[in-house]
C-alpha cells in the first residue's frame, strides 16, 4: 500500500491519540529501521522502551520462535519454568526478594500501593 493510501487508512480506522510521523515502518535491524521508501532510520523510541535490545537480532528471534513453538502467552495464574527462571534472575540481581510480572506501568503502580 503506498504511504498517501496508508495515512488515510490510519487516519481512518486508529484514534488520534498522538502525532505520529508520516513514515511507513517496514523493517527493521538493531538500531536501525526502514520506511516503505527504502529510507533508514535511527530507531530513538525502541518501541516505547520495550524495543531496548534492537530490532530481529538473531538470538532473540530464535528464542521467540522456540517458545511461540510451546506456548504464546500464559496467565500469572499458572507456573511456566520461564518466568520462574527470570524471577531467580531478577531477585539474585536486585534489591527485591520477590518480583511481580504485570503489563503495564499502572497495573505495577496498583500492585505497589496495595
Amino acid at each position: 500500500m503506498e504511504i498517501k493510501k496508508l495515512l488515510e487508512e490510519s487516519s481512518r480506522y486508529i484514534m488520534n491519540t498522538y502525532n505520529r510521523a508520516p513514515i511507513d515502518l517496514r523493517k527493521g535491524r538493531g538500531v536501525k529501521v526502514w520506511g516503505s521508501d527504502g529510507k533508514e532510520y535511527l530507531d530513538f523510541v525502541g518501541g516505547v522502551a520495550v524495543n531496548i535490545l534492537g530490532h530481529c537480532h538473531p538470538k532473540i528471534v530464535v528464542a521467540i520462535q522456540k517458545q511461540a513453538q510451546r506456548l504464546i502467552h500464559v496467565s500469572n495464574l499458572y507456573h511456566i519454568e520461564p518466568q520462574i527462571k527470570l524471577a531467580r534472575l531478577l531477585v539474585e540481581h536486585s534489591f527485591a526478594d520477590k518480583v511481580f510480572f504485570c503489563n503495564s506501568g499502572a497495573e505495577a503502580n496498583e500492585a505497589a500501593i496495595k
